[in-house]
């Protein structure tokens, strides 16, 4: 049996991923890289062939960025907490280029 991690989501970001995503297929595509992030496989290996995870640079903090959609630009950010997962932001196709001004238009959310 596959072992998963623990997800955290204090900041909601399931219910408003689901919320403000345009259409079932991108509800979907969320569901699947959540699924990846879970998969303690994937982290072993450290191939994330979903959503291509990977730290941001430019921070001081350790943040990941992940796609949900490549073609759309809608991505997720989490971080690793003592060993888990948080879900941190979701981020909207249009605004996926400015990550920095993301993180920071929201900084106290990331530790």
């Amino acid at each position: 049996m596959a072992q998963t991690l623990t997800l955290y989501d204090e900041y909601d970001i399931i219910y408003q991923a689901m919320k403000i995503s345009p259409d079932d297929e991108l509800k979907i595509a969320f569901l699947e890289a959540l699924a990846e992030f879970e998969d303690n496989e994937c982290h072993r290996t450290r191939k994330f062939s979903k959503t291509r995870l990977h730290k941001v640079k430019g921070v001081k903090q350790a943040i990941y960025r992940a796609d949900i959609d490549k073609v759309s630009g809608w991505r997720i950010h989490v971080q690793y907490i003592n060993g888990q997962i948080h879900l941190k932001d979701i981020i909207e196709g249009q605004r996926h280029d400015d990550v920095i001004e993301v993180i920071k238009s929201k900084k106290a959310r990331y530790e």
